[in-house]
């Protein structure tokens, strides 16, 4: 690991408790955390600073799931078998990762991000309701393990925005509320984050102890945004869900430029 003063470490370990709180309640973690650690860590190989990452909101993501199967109800037969699904198409993408440039990646993302944006401002009602609707009941587990795979794969390649991607197919294949959605999504996440993690980790890739020592800040806010979203409920998140799709649109917008 590289030498890292205390002055890096408090905005390293600040901005991770802040991606655990804002990845536990809307997704998006990535979107705060491992910029934070390129901008702090300029000299650092980013494919390190990837996994030291996919360690510290694998542990964060770990304890959302904990908090969110306490207080909301999860449909873990359906869930589990996307999440097995997710975990190994995360493996394949990181493993492509490693050999691949995913630079075409971005304006992809882009472009979708725009119209997930766009769709949930015209629709008020999208993800307000529990059982709204949703894909015919015998077709929910193909499109959920279809949904599980493209977007494991995208995350273990590519990455940004996986989280609300995620929470965009629930509301749509289930008619979840954006509470459920985002308390399922984290068991998804989870498996996404543990597949890439692993890649890596076998790899050698990564900064253990630093990665460690985030997972901490990243738990903690974890644990703070699960109970703001359980408290405020599905209305709450989806502003906020709105807000940090905007946020990983302009930084990809950003980046393109």
């Amino acid at each position: 690991m590289p030498e890292i003063s205390l002055l890096q470490l408090i905005p390293l370990c600040f901005f991770a408790f802040l991606a655990g709180f804002i990845d536990s309640i809307a997704g998006g973690g990535g979107l705060i955390q491992l910029p934070a650690m390129l901008a702090v860590l300029p000299g650092a190989p980013v494919v390190m600073l990837l996994s030291t990452n996919k360690l510290a909101s694998s542990c964060g993501t770990g304890m959302a799931v904990y908090q969110y199967s306490r207080k909301v109800p999860i449909h873990w037969k359906e869930m589990l078998p996307i999440a097995c699904a997710a975990f190994c198409a995360g493996i394949g993408g990181a493993l492509i990762a490693t050999h691949v440039p995913n630079h075409w990646m971005r304006p992809l993302v882009t472009g979708l991000l725009i119209l997930i944006l766009v769709y949930t401002l015209l629709k008020k009602d999208f993800g307000s309701l529990r059982n709204a609707g949703g894909i015919a009941a015998n077709k929910r587990m193909i499109f959920g393990l279809a949904a599980g795979i493209g977007i494991g794969f995208y995350d273990g390649f590519f990455g940004p925005g996986t989280g609300n991607f995620l929470i965009l197919a629930l509301i749509f294949i289930y008619g979840m509320d954006f509470l459920r959605a985002s308390a399922s999504s984290k068991i998804i996440n989870l498996a996404t984050n543990l597949g890439a993690l692993l890649l890596f980790a076998v790899s050698g890739y990564g900064y253990f102890l630093l990665g460690l020592l985030m997972a901490v800040f990243n738990i903690a806010g974890a644990v703070c945004g699960v109970r703001v979203a359980v408290l405020k409920g599905s209305r709450f998140i989806r502003i906020l869900f709105m807000v940090v799709v905007a946020g990983l649109l302009i930084k990809q917008l950003m980046d393109l430029l």
